[in-house]
């Protein structure tokens, strides 16, 4: 809201039905709203025209534009991110919507006057009068997808649910476009085998088409080679640490090529990126305590991002500050992975899951099981039932060299400036 108000926008504060008033001519209904909202309700009686955000995507935005869809478990903010930036700076100017602040660009989206959209395709449900997936509306031309687990566990009741909301995005690509897919991941390399359109293989493995190997860490710095049809193709950096940073572009390198970007300017792309709000984000440094902010909540991702932070920075202690605050993070569902998914940190600090009135006794995920199975694996591990708590004792217990990670897709009641402010 302060960045709508910021642009001119008027914001009204809290739903009520004279907000309609005077009538619009549309409506765009975005996905936090229940059919019970007073203004969905008014909106239903009054019979105002009404779309949802993808819905409104297209005709508003795609629709003279080439459409490149990221879509994929993981990667997807990070991943759409590296490739409006690269294709700006490659001077394409493009139009995207992703689901983080670009740092390049300090905003989630642009309507670009390029030939190029960039969507963040999310496979999360659309509005509460349409449940399929939000990137079943963003009419893709090309894509790339980065990787396919069970996760929102609130709107999918399992893995195969999400494999064929997956496969009803992939055969939206026309014939003449591509998917780029990550074949590390047997469940991608599955679906795009069905496509109809031209696939073209990234990853690890040495039958990828584009290949990321020889990584060599460098603090928050990346450096790989990738190899294209068995040749080397060209050594990049990327300002990003970890293995999955470097697939992710690894898999912008493929798509940019594919869309006739030369080596030079693809690699200035990603040597330039200065990240995503949120997406290991340094927060600041106060007495050699370096406090970071991550959005990571999968096991995956979690697992990821802690590797990726020791790699980084290889002698320092890692603290991880983990906050479950997703639909599935609050649910049972992923308790025994979030065990394995801290390898690599020297303390993993825990809270509570808040609210969890929205999921039943039995399917509530446990911060305390989570530091006691942690704990008998040999690491230091710590629950807390609130966010002060956490604080005191961060505040008692870290010391210079420090590196505190916070990993929530929530705000965690701004636990990352206040550490700060009790540390200076």
């Amino acid at each position: 809201s302060d960045f709508l108000a910021d642009s001119g926008i008027t914001v009204q504060e809290g739903y009520r039905p004279g907000n309609l008033e005077p009538r619009p001519d549309l409506v765009v209904v975005g996905n936090v709203v229940r059919a019970v909202n007073p203004e969905a309700v008014r909106l239903g009686e009054l019979g105002i025209p009404y779309l949802s955000m993808p819905q409104a995507l297209g005709p508003f935005f795609l629709r003279d534009h080439t459409s490149l869809v990221v879509a994929g478990t993981h990667g997807k903010t990070t991943t759409s991110s590296l490739l409006a930036t690269a294709l700006h700076v490659a001077g394409s100017s493009p139009g995207f919507m992703i689901g983080g602040i670009v740092e390049a660009f300090g905003r989630n989206f642009r309507r670009g006057d390029g030939d190029y959209f960039v969507v963040e395709g999310d496979e999360y449900d659309t509005a509460f009068f349409d449940k399929g997936s939000k990137f079943l509306h963003y009419r893709p031309d090309c894509a790339i997808l980065t990787s396919i687990e069970f996760d929102h566990a609130d709107i999918f009741a399992d893995l195969e649910a999400v494999k064929k909301t997956f496969r009803r995005f992939a055969a939206l690509l026309p014939e003449k476009g591509a998917l780029l897919a990550c074949l590390d991941d047997p469940v991608v390399a599955a679906i795009a085998g069905r496509a109809r359109c031209r696939v073209i293989s990234y990853g690890t493995g040495s039958s990828c088409v584009w290949r990321v190997r020889d990584l060599q860490a460098q603090g928050l710095t990346t450096r790989f080679a990738v190899d294209f049809n068995d040749t080397l193709f060209g050594e990049f950096v990327l300002p990003m640490p970890g293995l999955h940073n470097a697939l992710n572009a690894t898999a912008v390198i493929g798509l940019m090529h594919h869309l006739g970007f030369g080596h030079q300017a693809i690699r200035e792309g990603l040597a330039g990126f200065e990240g995503v709000k949120r997406r290991q984000q340094v927060r600041g440094e106060v007495n050699g305590i370096t406090v970071i902010d991550d959005f990571a909540h999968h096991p995956t991702a979690v697992r990821e991002t802690t590797r990726a932070l020791k790699l980084a920075w290889p002698g320092r202690r890692l603290i991880i500050v983990f906050e479950p605050r997703t639909n599935s993070s609050r649910r049972a569902v992923f308790q025994e992975r979030y065990a394995g998914a801290f390898d690599g940190a020297d303390m993993v600090v825990a809270r509570e899951p808040v609210p969890l009135d929205t999921v039943p006794a039995d399917q509530q995920f446990s911060s305390v099981r989570l530091v006691h199975d942690l704990q008998q694996q040999g690491q230091a591990a710590y629950a807390f039932r609130d966010t002060d708590a956490i604080l005191d004792f961060l505040g008692d217990t870290v010391r210079t060299g420090d590196v505190v990670a916070v990993l929530s897709n929530g705000g965690f009641d701004d636990i990352h400036e206040r550490l700060l402010r009790r540390l200076t």
